[in-house]
């Protein structure tokens, strides 16, 4: 990864209490051991440009500056190798056929793209690795780009890390909390201890998971929520893939009702001046009709939409739908709410493959279906600016499409959500 001239942004950062199942905030120089490194190698690190004359380390590890960022993209890692059981020629990087090259380009410009904003973090939307997130997939694909910011990621998962998709039995999240929380190894030999998974035509393993890191608490039945806080921003990470969950996707189900109750308590514990969640699949999208959640997933995710409404919450962050999206602040029903209600943001566009907005769906603001591209976040203490950038127009674009798209903005947040 190249230097880059330390972080200058504009604003304060304000730090906040840490609640039950929260990633520790990244701050930075905090990392273990950089503040040694730093006394005993400075002079070699400062020799080698790894710092600046001023004694201040480079991206990733620079002080944040004013306003933290926070970037956000989901649906990025195409399949590595041939097509696995069931699954077609199409559904893998190596498709055949004119622009075959063009997810693997796509995911890669998006990685550049991260990296040139230099973000305090990243929050990743689901489906970070098509098509059923298999540990060695993650290693073979995603890991080989977004792999080079890995520790400032906080994902979400999607269905396509616990799902079975395209003919390929799925692994229900275990390649997904290896390859973020590590995997767990035999103490006499250091093999992986392994969980087995049947699919269509094969009997295969995969390594089974540790049970906390930087994708949260994953237990028995799968996890996978957690929260943090992010300069004055409370941020939640939440967890939809409830198909395959005791009580699948009931609302009065054990495995959804266990993370509701989780996000109420997260909830009724956030003081903070602005409150930001994110998990895959959308409440509203703008690729169905009605706009109202084109998944039994989003349905559900209705509850949660409804409990960060009553706290006061300001943004929602989704993919699943492979377009960029901003809508209206709304209220639980789908109504806009100038003054309560949630900005939702669906960013689907990390490189997997692009999906056709619905013309006149409600309350959409702005989009774009024909482009891959990141959207950051500036967290200033009493609101927020986004910034959406395309990396990269789809080869298939329409005639006379333009090369670039861009939406950008600013808005306040509704102050504390608990008195």
């Amino acid at each position: 990864m190249k230097g880059y001239l330390p972080l200058r942004r504009d604003g304060e950062t304000a730090d906040a209490s840490q609640t039950r199942r929260r990633v520790p905030r990244l701050r930075a120089g905090l990392v273990a051991g950089t503040a040694t490194l730093a006394v005993l190698a400075g002079s070699v690190l400062a020799a080698s440009g790894a710092f600046s004359p001023g004694g201040e380390n480079v991206w990733p590890y620079a002080e944040e500056g004013a306003a933290p960022v926070l970037a956000t993209v989901g649906d990025i890692a195409c399949q590595p190798g041939g097509p696995v059981e069931g699954e077609k020629q199409k559904d893998v990087c190596d498709k055949t056929g004119a622009g075959s090259t063009t997810r693997m380009q796509a995911q890669t410009a998006t990685a550049d793209q991260i990296e040139a904003i230099e973000p305090s973090l990243v929050a990743i939307l689901g489906d970070e690795q098509y098509e059923v997130g298999r540990y060695q997939d993650f290693l073979g694909s995603f890991d080989k780009t977004y792999g080079a910011f890995k520790f400032l990621q906080r994902p979400a998962p999607g269905n396509h890390e616990f799902y079975a998709e395209h003919g390929e039995a799925g692994v229900q999240g275990d390649g997904y909390f290896d390859y973020y929380n590590g995997a767990q190894l035999n103490p006499s030999d250091g093999s992986f201890i392994t969980d087995t998974f049947s699919g269509q035509t094969e009997t295969f393993t995969q390594p089974r998971p540790r049970q906390d890191g930087q994708a949260g608490h994953v237990g028995a039945s799968g996890d996978g929520w957690y929260s943090y806080d992010l300069g004055a921003w409370h941020v939640i990470s939440l967890n939809a893939e409830c198909a395959v969950q005791p009580g699948g996707c009931d609302v009065n189900g054990a495995w959804f009702s266990s993370e509701t109750k989780w996000l109420g308590e997260d909830l009724a514990g956030d003081h903070a001046q602005c409150t930001l969640a994110y998990w895959h699949q959308p409440t509203f999208s703008p690729t169905e009709s009605p706009f109202t959640a084109d998944s039994e997933e989003g349905e559900v995710a209705d509850a949660w939409w409804k409990l960060l409404y009553a706290h006061g919450a300001d943004v929602v962050l989704n993919g699943h739908d492979h377009v960029y999206a901003r809508f209206a602040p709304m209220g639980p029903a789908g109504n806009t709410d100038p003054k309560n209600g949630i900005r939702e943001f669906v960013v689907g566009t990390g490189g997997e493959s692009l999906d056709e907005v619905l013309p006149g769906t409600p309350n959409l603001q702005a989009w774009a279906d024909q482009y891959y591209g990141v959207m950051s976040l500036a967290l200033a203490r009493d609101g927020y600016t986004w910034d959406y950038q395309s990396a990269m127009r789809s080869p298939s674009a329409p005639a006379g499409t333009p090369a670039t798209y861009s939406d950008t903005g600013s808005a306040r947040c509704h102050g504390p959500a608990q008195s």
